[in-house]
């Protein structure tokens, strides 16, 4: 079993912590055998490197009308196969001590570098007050980029990896991906809410740019449970 560390943004780490969210998705980059293969060939299908083994390994393929051929070089999964876990990493801002304890802790932040002397964004508190190495107040968070393993309040189990086409997602997928906008304020207070498939379109569009959607790119999906 491997640990790697993943970034999610405030509004994903919330769906996490209210079971929201078990499923997510990122672009496969596979290496064609052929230069000239068309990724958009209707033809092309994902599956196992080793058929029936959940390795992490994936190839696209295709048949010639009587044997299956692979059309890519095996890809692994940068999240790891079934049985790995992810460490969450989030906007925080950590450790925090009491301001009789700032010399210890900058003299030695071992002992004090534990979760619950950590506070996080997602929770929707205030961003913290903080004394620097240099004894002056401070207030903001830290970046998800650097969150130490010792912070993360947050690990998942990877449950199955697949890899499909960015567009097959399903509405139930799609709630899965924690953009399930049926009890949103607008909901509850006119009956109108974006539809899962829509929310999640917008979203990817706003990571991977206008084109993100439309080019319909092979994804990896890796279903996940909190431990």
């Amino acid at each position: 079993m491997k640990e790697r560390g993943i970034i999610f943004n405030t509004e994903m780490v919330r769906a996490i912590i209210d079971g929201r969210k078990t499923q997510t998705r990122c672009i496969a980059k596979f290496k064609p055998i052929d230069k000239a293969l068309n990724f958009n060939f209707s033809g092309l299908r994902a599956g196992n490197y080793h058929a029936g083994i959940k390795d992490g390994r994936c190839v696209l393929r295709s048949t010639d009308g009587a044997t299956w051929n692979d059309r890519t070089y095996p890809l692994t999964c940068p999240y790891g196969k079934v049985g790995d876990r992810i460490w969450v990493r989030e906007t925080w801002q950590g450790p925090l001590v009491d301001v009789e304890k700032a010399y210890d802790l900058f003299k030695d932040p071992t002992p004090y570098q534990k979760v619950e002397n950590c506070v996080y964004k997602a929770d929707g508190g205030y961003a913290p007050e903080y004394i620097d190495c240099d004894d002056n107040f401070r207030q903001g968070w830290r970046p998800s980029t650097q969150m130490p393993r010792w912070a993360s309040r947050i690990t998942l189990e990877i449950t199955d990896v697949h890899v499909e086409r960015l567009q097959s997602i399903s509405e139930e997928d799609a709630k899965a991906e924690g953009f399930d906008n049926s009890q949103s304020d607008a909901a509850n207070s006119i009956g109108w809410f974006e539809k899962p498939i829509r929310a999640f379109r917008r979203a990817w569009g706003n990571i991977y740019g206008n084109d993100g959607w439309d080019s319909n790119p092979w994804v990896w999906v890796i279903e996940f449970k909190r431990v």
